[in-house]
């Protein structure tokens, strides 16, 4: 079954307004699945003959780009924000605590923010699957690139030399949120991204690796555009879905 996804490239958003949006579209996708399922049609199929009482919800997937900003999950510690206040607002570092999973990052220039709003009814209902084909597509961009990328046992993350121990570098954050099975929040690929802002945070509450970037591995400047097509097209393969216009 081939489904239907939207692929919105909102360029460079603030970090506020690309959360309302998100948290807009989360809720409006919520209310329609409790709505369909009070008016007794499934939540996978269409009405009868084809004729919907109440449209599907739409799946999307927002691509982005944040001025510096730093985001404080709800299972985080605040501590890992290891920069004062007074450091922040000479750089221009926005702060906010907010409502997915996962510890303290950092999102700015040159790093490509990806958004999924899912309804996983229309896929599959296992969140732990979700995130492993997120890791995969990325791990599978990364390859395009020539750097080799995987997964560490009890970590989240995309790590280069996933195998070394303290030496092991993240090249991508994930968080996320779901609620009635959409999703929401996502994960953040550090492409050009400049590096020294991890320097304010504990990366994830992870204290004993560090942070890597595709420019770094490589040694070049990428095409962040380059990039979110390889990330669009891993995940339609993925999670065998098309892109709707």
């Amino acid at each position: 079954m081939i489904r239907g996804v939207r692929v919105r490239d909102l360029g460079r958003m603030n970090y506020k307004s690309c959360w309302d949006l998100q948290e807009e579209v989360f809720k409006d996708m919520v209310q329609l699945k409790i709505a369909r399922r009070n008016a007794g049609l499934s939540t996978t199929a269409e009405g009868p003959s084809g004729q919907p009482a109440l449209a599907m919800p739409e799946s999307q997937v927002f691509w982005v780009e944040h001025p510096h900003v730093l985001t404080l999950g709800k299972s985080g510690a605040a501590a890992n924000v290891v920069a004062p206040q007074e450091r922040l607002e000479e750089l221009g570092v926005q702060y906010y605590p907010i409502n997915r999973g996962g510890d303290v990052t950092y999102h700015g220039p040159g790093q490509l923010v990806g958004y999924p709003i899912l309804d996983l009814d229309q896929f599959f209902t296992d969140i732990h699957k979700y995130l492993r084909f997120l890791e995969e597509a990325v791990i599978r961009t990364c390859a395009e690139y020539g750097v080799i990328a995987g997964r560490i046992d009890g970590l989240t993350g995309v790590w280069v030399d996933a195998e070394s121990g303290a030496e092991a570098r993240k090249i991508c954050a994930f968080g996320v949120k779901c609620s009635r099975w959409v999703t929401m929040h996502g994960l953040a690929l550090n492409v050009n991204t400049d590096l020294d802002f991890f320097n304010l945070i504990v990366p994830c509450g992870i204290t004993d690796r560090g942070v890597t970037s595709l420019a770094r591995e490589t040694g070049l400047t990428l095409d962040l555009n380059e990039v979110k097509g390889h990330m669009t097209r891993h995940l339609a393969q993925l999670f065998d879905w098309s892109e709707v216009k």
